[in-house]
């Protein structure tokens, strides 16, 4: 079929039906399927016998919560463009590592200050500032220890390929240094193009990538790759932008982190700046913007991918 879009946003919650054309595509057993294979690789790979309680505290950050956006993100592009599966898991699994080690530094007292993560207590309250620093520091070496097999499943060339974009998505020119601007941007006013760019680097920057990284699983050419480039940067700075919403519209049982914590911490966001209405249509607007991405890429299914978008623009957590 085409990767053509349907006309309404699709409203599916993780494992709904999405409307692509004159068919629906059945999210619950892809979804399903592929995060069962993510957490017993995550599982498998993420190993408890770490010394002194390292093991036990990057499990505790990594298992048993989240909804594994990133990572199916991954595994959709990868089939997109009919990417190598083994490389596929494997940099679905990295880019979960990555993100779990930026929520356990971002709950830290030097940074957000969070007691509450994923419905429990954060990786600092259970464990201690110490051990927190330490599990995230291996979970991020472990990123790019996957990424880089002994053997041929997974060529060279694609391993460089893959470390560089996580890298990339995760350093100074993207989560990391959105967060730099998020920390010196307390208290202060900025512009809609300001905040934009703060969002695309801090929260977009790894999703995008995720899709790239996806991509980089098989050999798009110039055309499909420039279309899921938008397609991840639209949804990338989607997510951030609902994320505000949910921060001043849903509660902390809901959410499984600190509501209204963005507003007491007098933190910019889209809420404050455009106001809950319309940051609601910006989010539909980026909705759009990634199904039009993916109606030009040429690639016969992008079903999983429509899926996603719709997930992230209408969750309510």
């Amino acid at each position: 079929m085409s990767g053509a879009v349907p006309s309404q946003a699709a409203k599916a919650p993780l494992g709904g039906g999405v409307s692509v054309g004159s068919e629906t595509f059945s999210f619950a057993p892809w979804s399903s399927g592929h995060r069962a294979a993510i957490e017993h690789a995550l599982s498998r790979w993420v190993v408890a016998q770490a010394p002194g309680g390292l093991g036990e505290a990057m499990r505790y950050a990594v298992l048993d919560g989240g909804k594994r956006l990133r990572p199916l993100l991954v595994m959709a592009a990868s089939e997109a463009v009919d990417g190598n599966p083994v490389a596929a898991l494997r940099a679905a699994c990295a880019v979960e590592l990555i993100h779990a080690y930026s929520l356990v530094h971002d709950d830290m007292p030097c940074m957000d200050n969070d007691v509450l993560r994923r419905g429990k207590p954060t990786v600092h309250v259970k464990y201690g500032q110490a051990l927190a620093l330490l599990a995230g520091d291996a979970l991020q070496a472990l990123a790019f220890e996957l990424l880089t097999p002994e053997g041929d499943e997974v060529p060279g060339v694609q391993q460089a390929a893959l470390c560089r974009l996580l890298a990339r998505a995760a350093g100074h020119a993207g989560m990391a240094g959105g967060q730099a601007i998020d920390l010196a941007s307390i208290g202060r006013s900025l512009s809609e193009e300001e905040l934009r760019q703060m969002h695309r680097l801090k929260t977009g920057a790894l999703l995008q990538g995720s899709v790239m990284m996806g991509a980089a699983c098989g050999t798009p050419d110039r055309r499909a790759a420039d279309a899921l480039s938008a397609y991840g940067a639209a949804m990338g700075l989607a997510f951030q932008v609902v994320d505000d919403v949910l921060d001043v519209t849903a509660d902390s049982g809901t959410l499984g982190k600190t509501a209204g914590k963005d507003a007491a911490a007098d933190k910019p966001t889209y809420v404050s700046l455009l106001g809950l209405d319309r940051s609601r249509a910006y989010a539909q607007e980026l909705l759009q913007q990634a199904r039009t991405a993916l109606a030009g890429s040429g690639l016969e299914d992008t079903r999983a991918l429509l899926a996603l978008a719709a997930m992230v623009v209408n969750r309510d957590n």
